[in-house]
């Protein structure tokens, strides 16, 4: 079971809680982890990543054991702590401005 953690602007969206569980099989990817979120979770469609490339959205980062992912791979396998569900997986929402 892997964790996921959302944004407040997702979760509000998606109408879940701070954490949501998934069954996610095969290699524990972000890309993977996406698209469970999404298939779950249709509202999410483009909210995290585009709709027609599939990229990451600029002000989404990606966060795992302490590390941001965000400009990794999409197919990097992510560390077997959060496979294994003892760590979240965090989908973060960026700050800008000045």
């Amino acid at each position: 079971m892997i964790r996921v953690i959302l944004p407040v602007h997702l979760r509000r969206l998606a109408n879940v809680e701070r954490e949501v569980s998934l069954n996610i099989e095969g290699a524990i990817t972000p890309r993977s982890i996406v698209d469970a979120l999404e298939n779950r979770y249709p509202m999410l469609n483009g909210t995290i990543r585009d709709h027609l490339t599939h990229e990451r959205r600029a002000f989404i980062r990606f966060f795992a054991c302490g590390e941001d992912y965000s400009l990794e791979s999409p197919d990097v396998v992510l560390p077997d702590s959060i496979a294994a569900g003892s760590e979240p997986f965090r989908i973060v929402g960026a700050m800008a401005g000045g």
